[in-house]
């Protein structure tokens, strides 16, 4: 009886024991089949609106993405480049832990950046995002990495060379917001001086040739100057004061600033001058320049978002063997005093 007894409580431990794996395992499996299959839900940030987001949509896990891929920043002495690249980088760890992705400083030289193009070709890299210095002087590059069989995508500025897809926002809109918005100010009569940027890179190209466009229906509106800052505050402020000096307080009725980090050194020499009856127009919709248009500084930003997280997931795409369009727009809004509340916190 003792010996009944003491077997079939050994039975009930043995099935509960059996029933708690089972239930263990069950368990494990799930969430095994929750990390490995199907899409899952990822953040594109404000600027990429419906259209992106269906473009960029992954119809594979994360982490079934593996390969390698080389990200070639034009400059991380901007901004935008080092936003880029932490951006880039958080995101790739956090949402694909296979994938290898290289980054490098192109420092703003075209010679440096074609190198660093040829150094990932020979690494092996499956995807090539490149943020070209210079449209023209990056294509060679760009072709020898395209005939090693690498899929190539440009992000932020343009290069003379065919890839797989390009993810910005329009340049030439962004141009055209600016001009528009700066008319509208200006009620269509004045003089303005204009601050490009660096003068063989696609967005200074690009976004002059928007704001001439839309100047041409105000004729009242003359550009009277027009000068290269490089993209570089102190070359901003430098600039700015040698037109202040060439033309004396009642000429200069606004500043055209092809870039938030000309612009900031700009209104610096527009202070230091006194001339604070010129308005400011600007591109980029830095944190920096929506705290002055919150005080009054500048007028006005038209967004040029950071490109990431889209471009990695688009490298993931590309390594999944998914099609993308050949150009992925990015939204860029013109923010004032009247919204720029909305956009506070939604970029570098």
């Amino acid at each position: 009886m003792k010996s009944k007894l003491i077997n079939s409580l050994i039975g009930v431990s043995s099935l509960m024991f059996l029933m708690t794996a089972c239930s263990s395992n069950s368990s494990s499996t799930t969430t095994s089949a929750i990390k490995s299959t199907g899409p899952i839900k990822m953040d594109f940030g404000q600027y990429c609106g419906s259209q992106c987001q269906d473009a960029l949509k992954l119809n594979v896990s994360p982490d079934s993405i593996k390969g390698k891929v080389g990200m070639a920043i034009a400059s991380t002495t901007f901004p935008y480049g080092v936003a880029i690249k932490n951006e880039s980088e958080a995101f790739a760890k956090k949402y694909f832990p296979n994938m290898q992705l290289l980054v490098a400083d192109g420092q703003n030289d075209p010679s440096v950046q074609s190198g660093i193009v040829d150094d990932f070709i020979a690494k092996g890299i499956n995807v090539l995002i490149i943020n070209a210095v210079e449209k023209a002087a990056l294509a060679p590059a760009v072709k020898r990495a395209e005939a090693a069989g690498i899929k190539v995508i440009e992000v932020d500025r343009t290069v003379n060379a065919p890839v797989l897809t390009t993810i910005k926002a329009n340049d030439i809109d962004l141009g055209i917001a600016a001009g528009k918005d700066l008319a509208t100010r200006l009620h269509g009569k004045g003089n303005v001086v204009e601050i490009q940027g660096s003068p063989s890179a696609s967005p200074t190209i690009d976004r002059h040739k928007g704001f001439m466009e839309a100047l041409k229906d105000y004729p009242g509106i003359k550009v009277i100057a027009s000068q290269n800052a490089d993209y570089d505050q102190s070359k901003g402020l430098s600039v700015m004061e040698d037109l202040l000096q060439r033309f004396p307080k009642g000429k200069i009725d606004a500043v055209f600033s092809q870039a938030d980090i000309m612009t900031l050194g700009a209104i610096q020499a527009i202070k230091n001058a006194g001339r604070n009856e010129i308005k400011v127009i600007s591109i980029d919709g830095q944190q920096a320049a929506f705290n002055d248009i919150s005080n009054g500084t500048i007028d006005s930003t038209t967004v040029y978002p950071v490109i990431a997280p889209m471009d990695i997931i688009a490298a993931a795409k590309a390594l999944a063997g998914e099609k993308l369009p050949s150009f992925i727009k990015l939204d860029s809004p013109t923010v004032t005093k009247e919204n720029v509340s909305k956009y506070n916190g939604t970029t570098y």
